[in-house]
């Protein structure tokens, strides 16, 4: 709007054509306006100046700094005969450049302008004999350039006319910017006008919800003092919010619920969901709405020990309710922390006696031992040897077995070694039970569990322990490694695990092996593993092939070259049992190709 008005000053004053210029004008004579006969015709140079002080008047009338330059660039002409190469205005100390009919100006121009610092400097412009950077400057500064180019050297009256222009425009810009700074601080002084105002109502807030926190601090200080454990804190939250809360262990399994809605049965947890759910609310800092829920995690010293919900379908939650959640977290943390810490008591009475029972121990002291951790051993056990190849056998880890464990309605036990997890269990474990609870617990199938016979004896123990590892060392070098073994299923290969004699089986593996395994050591071949595979198979040349993800015919060329190199003959039924037995002894008890 202002450019517009601007340029209808301009034009009004600057017309050649159609009518007189205003009383008082450059080029108005009173004997004229009169009647009277015409004075000297204009000259050139009194037409110029006319021009001139009509762009003067339409540069005063203009309050925005853009369209000021652009109404000097697009009239440079009135002055002489020049045209406008570029305009810069100063924007935060740097000169920005202002388009000329869409087009920004050319590089060297600005680098040209840049360099002078805020000096007037001639100009190189390609078919231009004349050229000048003029600086648009005020009592505050450099306010920036005005880039000015000539077809002919001008003239000393057109280089004072030049310099009149360029003064009036930067008068001109030094209006524009005390206005828009007369602007800025009137808006300044209102945003801090509001701004106090917003800090005196939040002051008072502050005031108010600095004596609710207290009150509620107080409050669930006192119902955490009352020994109510995780109930009372629960049906104190639910008080004060209205809202359901509940308390789930670090699992995701519910420890107490107040409020209505209860679902049930509760859902079973997710273990990757759960411990992706806990890492989402431990980056942030208080608590974090996730679908449904309001959660906050309980965790002193950084261990996570449970997570405390409000159940907020609505939204209704503000920050009066965000805050009882928080202290009601703070004040279940010592609960937790002690229940930890006697779980842990207990876990390592339990490890030590499970320890001393695997090495071998006196019973006397065993029964009394086990009577203090309310445990009987009186009846008869099993060995349960668990291990996980996707996951490190911690103490993580051996608490995940005793959950589930305990789910599945196995009493045991526990302790671990370094590579699995050991169970004393006073019942035979389910042929899968354990072993699905253990795959729900993890997230994952990768697992293999051993079981011993049933010992009657704690003298037994330590030979059942053996039996365990027995038979998941079998399960684990098995077609299907993944699962549950019980040892005293395990037929022939009950004789082929720890406790024999190692030497008569290496001299047996090497009387029917031995030059089948020389000759893979030489070759970087695998004649031995392609054997156990075909046994594996029950001697079926598809099934084997698959397994080894080779041709058929590949499959036959290498029996015929095992038959070939050991001498055996794999349709006898002697050579045929014996190479068997052998392939079971060199994978199972020997270690296979290591």
């Amino acid at each position: 709007m202002a450019g517009r008005r601007a340029h209808s000053v301009y034009h009004r004053y600057s017309r050649r054509k159609g009518g007189g210029l205003p009383r008082g004008s450059v080029g108005w004579h009173p004997t004229i306006a009169h009647g009277g006969s015409r004075p000297p015709a204009r000259t050139p140079a009194d037409h110029a100046l006319h021009e001139v002080v009509a762009l003067s008047r339409a540069l005063f009338g203009t309050p925005d700094e853009v369209e000021i330059l652009r109404l000097a660039m697009d009239h440079i002409a009135a002055a002489g005969p020049y045209s406008a190469e570029a305009g810069y205005l100063n924007t935060g100390g740097d000169l920005v450049p202002s388009p000329r009919d869409g087009r920004m100006p050319a590089l060297a121009v600005s680098r040209r302008v840049r360099e002078l610092a805020g000096q007037d400097g001639n100009v190189a412009v390609p078919g231009r004999p004349w050229g000048r950077a003029l600086g648009l400057r005020g009592l505050e500064g450099l306010h920036g350039y005005l880039v000015v180019t000539s077809r002919s050297r001008p003239t000393q009256a057109e280089r004072s006319l030049l310099a009149t222009l360029v003064r009036h425009t930067a008068a001109a810009l030094s209006v524009a910017f005390a206005l828009r700074r007369r602007r800025e601080d009137a808006l300044e002084l209102h945003r801090l006008r509001d701004e106090r105002a917003a800090l005196q109502q939040q002051l008072i807030s502050v005031v108010a919800e600095l004596g609710f926190e207290r009150a509620v601090r107080a409050f669930m200080a006192g119902v955490a003092a009352s020994g109510g454990g995780e109930e009372a804190v629960t049906r104190a939250l639910h008080g004060l919010t209205g809202l359901p809360a509940l308390v789930e262990d670090r699992f995701g399994r519910l420890r107490s619920w107040t409020g209505p809605s209860r679902p049930v049965p509760y859902p079973e947890p997710d273990p990757v969901r759960q411990e992706e759910m806990l890492h989402a609310v431990a980056r942030q800092a208080g608590p974090v709405r996730i679908r449904d829920r309001l959660i906050t995690l309980i965790r002193p010293h950084g261990e996570i020990l449970g997570v405390l919900a409000l159940v907020d379908a609505r939204g209704e939650a503000d920050e009066r309710t965000v805050l009882a959640l928080e202290h009601a977290a703070a004040s279940l943390a010592p609960e937790l922390t002690h229940l930890r810490d006697l779980a842990e008591v207990e876990l390592r009475l339990h490890r030590e006696l499970v320890d001393d029972l695997l090495a071998g121990t006196d019973e006397a002291s065993a029964y009394a031992r086990s009577e203090a951790v309310g445990y009987d051993l009186h009846r008869s056990h099993y060995v349960v040897v668990v291990q996980w190849s996707n996951r490190t056998t911690d103490d993580s880890f051996a608490q995940t077995v005793g959950r589930a464990a305990s789910a599945v309605g196995m009493r045991s036990l526990l302790t671990r070694r370094s590579d699995h997890v050991v169970l004393v269990a006073d019942d035979r474990p389910h042929a899968r039970a354990l072993y699905e609870a253990l795959a729900r617990e993890t997230g994952t199938r990768s697992g293999t569990i051993g079981v011993s016979a049933p010992s009657d004896s704690l003298n037994d123990i330590p030979h059942r322990y053996q039996e365990a590892q027995r038979a998941m060392d079998v399960r684990r070098h098995s077609r299907e490694p993944y699962g549950t073994t019980f040892f005293d299923e395990l037929g022939l290969y009950r004789i082929l695990g720890p406790g024999n004699d190692y030497r008569e089986l290496e001299t047996f593996v090497q009387e029917w092996l031995g030059q089948l395994i020389d000759y893979d050591s030489r070759h970087n071949a695998t004649l031995v593993e392609t054997l156990s595979r075909y046994f594996d198979c029950g001697g079926n040349y598809d099934e084997t092939a698959e397994s080894l993800a080779i041709h058929r015919s590949t499959l036959r060329y290498r029996l015929q070259r095992i038959r070939d190199i050991s001498g055996n003959d794999l349709a006898n039924v002697e050579d045929r049992l014996n190479l068997q037995v052998a392939t079971r002894v060199w994978k199972i008890v020997l270690g296979g190709p290591g």
